[in-house]
């Protein structure tokens, strides 16, 4: 899951980003509204969640929720704020809000408000996720082959390798680029390497060699790769 978090106190950002990376995902950090928006106006479909200050320099993140609003953006909106009254809190959701959380608050407080938005959002998969008989587990963070004979050898993914599998079996059969993976298992400002996608396709083969999957991900050359998933009907 990847998330847009938009903050301008950069000690507060810094720490929750670190939060939500001890729980596995991913996340942009920026510290102004305009420059939110650049993230928002044609990328708003690759997050699955924005967190959003309310005062911002440049654009605010009420400005910011009714610019996603306008746009018909169902991306799901948790506003901070240290702003406490009834008024400001029918003003954030008034604008479009899906949460207001009001400053101080506890991590683990933050931690529920973003499990309980992506429950109630529908951009969030259910808890097992099929592509043919290629089974990505939510709960245990694995993937096995449907078998006729009901048996199934599960194999347990690392974060990246978990998010590319997911990333493959919701995009089947399609060709998807090295900047295509790359823009959505890293962050925007990560310093990543040339090669960092065809290493972490090379471990998730290992690991679906484990369970019999040996050639499902194809390498598609000048193009990127493709998870090749058989039709069922034929």
């Amino acid at each position: 899951m990847r998330i847009l978090l938009v903050e301008d106190e950069p000690d507060l950002g810094s720490a929750i980003k670190r939060t939500l990376h001890q729980e596995k995902y991913v996340v942009d950090l920026v510290l102004n509204g305009t420059e939110a928006w650049e993230y928002l106006e044609n990328q708003h479909a690759q997050y699955a969640l924005a967190i959003l200050d309310w005062s911002l320099p440049g654009m605010s993140g009420i400005d910011l929720c009714q610019r996603l609003r306008r746009q018909n953006s169902p991306l799901p909106v948790l506003i901070l704020t240290a702003r406490d009254s009834i008024e400001d809190r029918v003003t954030g959701l008034d604008a479009g809000a899906d949460d207001y959380l009001v400053k101080p608050f506890s991590m683990a407080e933050l931690l529920a408000r973003v499990r309980a938005l992506q429950r109630r959002s529908p951009q969030i998969l259910p808890q097992k996720l099929q592509a043919g008989n290629l089974i990505l587990d939510y709960a245990n963070r694995s993937v096995y082959l449907l078998e006729q004979s009901g048996d199934k050898q599960l194999v347990s993914l690392t974060n990246k390798e978990f998010q590319l599998l997911e990333y493959f079996m919701t995009h089947p059969n399609r060709i998807v680029s090295s900047e295509q993976i790359r823009n959505q298992l890293w962050e925007v400002n990560a310093d990543t390497t040339s090669n960092v996608v065809a290493a972490q396709i090379r471990l998730l083969r290992r690991q679906l060699a484990v369970i019999g999957s040996t050639d499902a991900i194809e390498t598609v050359p000048g193009r990127g790769y493709r998870l090749n998933i058989p039709d069922a009907t034929k």
